[in-house]
């Protein structure tokens, strides 16, 4: 549009030239989509989306010349008949066409490496003392803690009751490799598949993955044990429900006593979709209460599935689970939670099977704090934005924190900025290695199908 010549002309005649003007902008984006240029589809730095040579420029990233990229990318793709990636609902298994794994690279390397059986560290330590003392209790127990990580939909959430829209299941909250198969969420999605073996005294260690929020006490991956009793009628006369509970807790208050020493502990009534009689069992340790445990009867829906309960044998079985990093962080006072990955003969030297030793802190370099801020896409999963910092940053980044939320009285439109704090464990970063990975996450934000601010 010739601006002077705009400026010129009435009020009447000024409306009319800026509607010609926008009509055709709209007629040239129309023509964009329209055009059949041989395309190829090539993966784009926002791991597991599609886009085309269209939308990629020769360095791997979105590209529109002379545009804004985020307003304009939403015109082309949807005139294109694209999707915007959005990691949100629950998959179909009825349509795989939709499907795309939201397992990253940065997730798919830590799949097997097993912090929990490597020799002197604290995660192995505190399995082995639960271990340790289970073995002690009854040597029937048996230790499974080799188990694939990879689990069927079926196993993890609908063996053990979980809600068939409960939140766990969405593709913004669990890593899914196809919509039947997952990184699994918790240790218990192997219960049913051991009690169909036949195994009726068992404990469960292992990774387990969940998208999560980023700070100091949150990671995408993280450790669970778990433990199983099979009570048999037929070796215990008139069996009881209540007899079940009075051995579950004091079979726990002894591993908390073996793990803690002797310390005030309180059971507190709790909810979970596999038990009833639902307990945690929280301690008194270094001046505030700390949940260690949650626990319960098994629900008899459980036992039935794998041949056993009510008409099948009418046994009863208790199981518990808990966090190793949890306990972990707190036994040996680690403040982050990062540390556990790290391979800083600083902090792999300080640890040694069967001993818990204080952690001594190394130097603490400095925050570099970046903000970005942008406008919601239609369909937003915060999970999604923690998962794109972290793609990026690795474990570089400390924390993301929602600083401002605002919603336009007119548009109606919200529009978030987060904080990240990056900051590195093990040296200092520079402002030039921030900055390239702030570009990176601003792209793949942007991507994502918001509107950058």
């Amino acid at each position: 549009v010739n601006l002077p010549l705009v400026m010129g002309m009435s009020k009447q005649s000024q409306r009319w030239a800026m509607a010609l003007a926008m009509g055709l902008c709209v007629i040239s984006v129309g023509f964009i989509g329209m055009m059949k240029p041989e395309v190829n589809e090539v993966r784009s730095p926002l791991s597991g989306i599609k886009v085309s040579n269209r939308q990629i420029g020769m360095n791997g990233r979105p590209q529109f010349r002379g545009y804004k990229p985020s307003m304009l990318r939403h015109q082309i793709v949807r005139l294109q008949g694209g999707k915007m990636p959005h990691a949100s609902g629950i998959p179909d298994p009825e349509k795989p066409e939709n499907f795309e794994s939201n397992i990253t690279p940065g997730i798919l390397e830590k799949v097997g490496v097993n912090l929990h059986k490597r020799p002197n560290h604290p995660l192995n330590i505190i399995k082995s003392k639960i271990e340790d003392y289970f073995k002690g209790l009854d040597s029937d127990f048996k230790m499974f803690d080799e188990l694939d990580a990879y689990v069927t939909t079926q196993a993890c959430f609908d063996d053990v009751l979980v809600p068939k829209d409960h939140v766990s299941r969405k593709i913004s909250d669990t890593f899914y490799k196809t919509p039947t198969e997952v990184l699994r969420t918790h240790t218990s999605a192997h219960q049913t598949e051991l009690l169909r073996k036949g195994e009726q005294k068992f404990l469960v260690a292992g990774d387990c993955f969940r998208r999560d929020e980023i700070d100091a006490s949150h990671y995408p991956v993280f450790h669970q044990m778990e433990g199983v009793r099979v009570f048999d009628p037929k070796q215990i006369p008139d069996l009881t429900n209540e007899m079940v509970v009075k051995d579950l807790k004091e079979t726990l208050e002894g591993m908390v006593k073996a793990i803690f020493g002797e310390v005030e502990m309180r059971w507190v009534d709790a909810y979970f979709p596999f038990t009833h009689d639902s307990m945690e069992l929280e301690v008194f340790f270094n001046g505030d209460w700390l949940e260690v445990l949650g626990c319960g009867v098994m629900q008899e829906k459980i036992l039935e599935s794998a041949d056993l309960g009510p008409g099948k044998g009418d046994q009863l079985a208790w199981a518990f689970g808990m966090g190793l990093e949890r306990l972990a962080m707190v036994l040996f006072e680690i403040p982050d939670i990062r540390l556990f990955w790290s391979s800083d003969p600083r902090f792999t030297t300080q640890f040694k099977d069967g001993e818990i030793t204080k952690f001594k802190p190394f130097s603490k370099y400095p925050p570099c704090y970046k903000d970005v801020s942008f406008w919601l896409p239609e369909k937003f999963e915060e999970n999604d934005v923690f998962a794109m910092v972290r793609d990026e940053a690795g474990d570089l980044v400390e924390g993301v924190e929602l600083i401002d939320q605002f919603t336009h009285p007119k548009t109606n439109r919200e529009s978030r900025c987060y904080r990240i704090n990056y900051r590195s464990m093990e040296r200092s970063l520079t402002n030039e290695e921030v900055d390239d990975i702030q570009v990176r996450v601003r792209d793949k934000i942007s991507h994502y199908g918001a509107e950058l601010r």
